[in-house]
């Protein structure tokens, strides 16, 4: 009885053991050739993405002023001819840097003559302005750099500060390098009013070393509204009425002085006539807007222009500080 429980059981296995196989069989796939295979897999629903392409941003060029650091001019070069014809481009660019620097006849450009600064009747300093050049040809090589690649460009502005320092102010006067006196008829009322004027617009102003001294911008206008008056002066060769006739003689008066002291000329004029306050060729003429007389300070230290208006004269005094006059040296 034992052996015969026995022998089923051996059946039994057998025959699970055979039903396992025959379902591993009927999962595999049979050919047509009666060949066994493997299922195949199930294609992919959706077929690859193909890789993104960036699109590429057009080229920007921003010129930006670094005082506000607002934009001046945004523009695609592309626009402007910079890839088909980068020469004409580059003469743009300088064409529009000059104006942007000079300014034109509608619009005021960034170069700025310095305005010096003034010792007032308290012996304290009246602030002018400092020299501002827009350096034209730096300004173009950045657009340039710029327009292949994209970028904001700043402006070089190139500041220029009085050549004094704070403490000099107390001495300046202390030695005079310099004088010259002319003479004029106090009794023409008009005349004597405008030399007055003009005088006083130079007096006590400090010519730091380096710094270029213009007479149009330290006196300005000399119209009404400035207090000028009609008197003489020459036009064309010929003597008229104008108004402010007279600040010529300050001016030539000026010259004679500095003139000792060895400065550098970057403006001067002669009038069209002969004038009797200077001697033949020692005059310098000046027009608001026009003619200007303007010198550099090449002497090596500051020194002031000191002006001492009278009774029919004029007398310009080039002074120093003491612990100057042994420092100085002619200008070329």
């Amino acid at each position: 009885m034992v052996k015969r429980t026995w022998a089923v059981s051996i059946l039994l296995i057998g025959s699970l053991i055979g039903l396992a196989g025959c379902s591993e069989k009927m999962a595999k796939e049979t050919s047509q050739d009666g060949k066994v295979t493997e299922p195949k897999e199930k294609p992919n629903q959706k077929p690859p993405e193909p890789p993104k392409v960036e699109e590429q941003k057009p080229i920007v060029v921003n010129v930006i002023d670094p005082n506000t650091k607002n934009i001046l001019k945004s523009f695609l070069p592309v626009d402007l001819g910079f890839e088909t014809d980068p020469e004409t481009y580059k003469k743009e660019m300088e064409k529009w840097a000059k104006e942007l620097a000079r300014g034109t006849e509608t619009t005021i450009g960034y170069d700025q003559r310095m305005v010096l600064d003034k010792i007032d009747a308290n012996g304290q300093v009246i602030k002018g302005m400092s020299q501002i050049i827009l350096d034209e040809a730096e300004l173009v090589k950045r657009v340039m750099t710029a327009s292949i690649t994209s970028g904001d460009v700043e402006l070089p502005l190139v500041v220029t500060e009085s050549g004094y320092k704070p403490e000099d102010v107390a001495h300046l006067s202390e030695v005079v390098l310099s004088s010259f006196t002319t003479y004029f008829n106090s009794g023409v009322v008009g005349r004597s009013k405008n030399i007055e004027l003009s005088a006083q617009a130079i007096d006590n102003i400090i010519v730091g070393t380096q710094d270029i001294f213009s007479f149009n911008t330290t006196v300005g206008p000399s119209d009404v509204e400035h207090g000028y008056q009609p008197a003489k002066e020459i036009v064309n060769k010929q003597l008229v009425d104008g108004i402010g006739g007279g600040i010529c003689q300050t001016s030539s008066t000026l010259f004679n002085a500095v003139d000792q002291i060895g400065v550098n000329y970057v403006e001067k004029h002669h009038h069209s006539l002969s004038v009797g306050y200077v001697p033949a060729g020692r005059d310098a003429t000046v027009s608001y807007g026009g003619p200007d007389f303007r010198f550099q300070n090449t002497i090596g230290v500051p020194f002031i222009i000191k002006t001492i208006y009278g009774k029919g004269k004029l007398t310009v005094e080039v002074r120093t500080s003491a612990a100057y006059q042994s420092l100085i040296t002619k200008g070329n």
